[in-house]
């Protein structure tokens, strides 16, 4: 398997990615006999091998897609080690890290990988990943992945604490990714790394503690553009909107302050009288009167503003899609903290 070269048919030995519904990927191995059990029931490796990537395939009880690994769908599935970065965090790192074809990268630590993969896919195909991992098991599951995934040319994986001992590179980076509990320790020996004409730096941290001291390091070392920031995601939900129609023939009414109970001697008064007339009135429309007098009991009704009524299209509403977000927004775990190295 090769997230490198693309190939348009499945083969023994691939990692395929099994899609089943938003929420329910598997990735797995294609070995020819076996066979992976799914909630739609059985399915047969020797069904898949030699279909086209993004083929739907039947099993007895439903049917599923079989898709090509990318760095996102792998980051969706692969088996945790350690907590992970994901897509949303990922794509600011790789923006702001400027990473490019060609890039040499260095990365303490490795973890479960995730975005090892989707630092190969930035600098390929002349680039390099440097990471490093203190934890000895993850360390050799990590470059076992890299070598499954035929990336194994362009990452080398280093069992170090680098917190301690540092990275013993010297000139070589052009960007330095760090997710430790003590980055602070690790800064000195990455600006060591990183090229004399300058680089990017990028520190993950899990509480703002960890940032202002990592902060306060990168300013005694002589980094600039010291920034922060928090990746949130935030959910729109489509709803309709109902406005009502402007009526522009008649003035508007006098100003008057709004009572919804209304003693029956009382009566409100308002001009009628057409702009370009003087002696006749223009009653209004009995329908868009109905309308009004509906849309407005529904709307008192369900206790919300006109504006946030969901309905039906009248004569008298103008109607239309729009993206309303959430009043509540899931927290966040972390926080990147980037900085710019400029030429000696």
């Amino acid at each position: 398997m090769s997230l490198k070269n693309y190939h348009d048919t499945v083969q023994e030995n691939d990692t395929v990615i099994l899609y089943l519904g938003y929420d329910n990927m598997h990735a797995i191995k294609i070995k020819r006999g076996s066979v992976f059990q799914t909630k739609y029931g059985a399915l047969r490796h020797n069904n898949i091998i030699g279909t086209t990537y993004g083929s739907r395939v039947q099993c007895p009880k439903g049917y599923l897609y079989v898709l090509y690994p990318t760095p996102e769908l792998w980051t969706s599935n692969l088996p945790h080690r350690t907590q992970i970065l994901y897509t949303t965090d990922i794509s600011m790192v790789s923006f702001q890290l400027d990473l490019k074809p060609g890039a040499v990268v260095v990365e303490s630590g490795t973890g479960s990988a995730s975005l090892s993969h989707s630092i190969i896919r930035s600098i390929l195909p002349d680039g390099h990943l440097y990471t490093f991992e203190f934890h000895q098991e993850r360390a050799q599951k990590a470059e076992e992945e890299f070598k499954d995934h035929g990336l194994a040319d362009y990452v080398t994986v280093t069992h170090k604490d680098v917190c301690q001992f540092g990275f013993d590179l010297e000139n070589v980076a052009d960007a330095v990714f760090l997710d430790l509990p003590v980055p602070w320790d690790a800064l000195p020996s990455a600006k060591k790394a990183l090229k004399k004409q300058g680089g990017r730096i990028c520190s993950f941290s899990p509480c703002i503690e960890q940032v202002q001291k990592s902060c306060a390091c990168l300013a005694e070392l002589g980094f600039e553009e010291i920034s922060t920031m928090e990746c949130l995601v935030r959910n729109y939900d489509v709803r309709t909107i109902n406005l009502p129609n402007p009526d522009f023939s008649k003035e508007n009414k006098k100003s008057q302050p709004h009572r919804k109970n209304k003693k029956p001697d009382e009566e409100e008064t308002m001009d009628t009288t057409p702009l370009n007339e003087t002696s006749e009135e223009t009653p209004q429309s009995e329908e868009a009167d109905s309308c009004n007098s509906k849309d407005k009991q529904t709307s008192e009704e369900l206790d919300t503003p006109a504006w946030d009524y969901i309905g039906k299209k009248t004569a008298a509403n103008f109607s239309f899609k729009a993206g309303i977000s959430l009043g509540r927004m899931p927290g966040h775990t972390g926080y990147l903290t980037f900085a710019t190295l400029y030429p000696i």
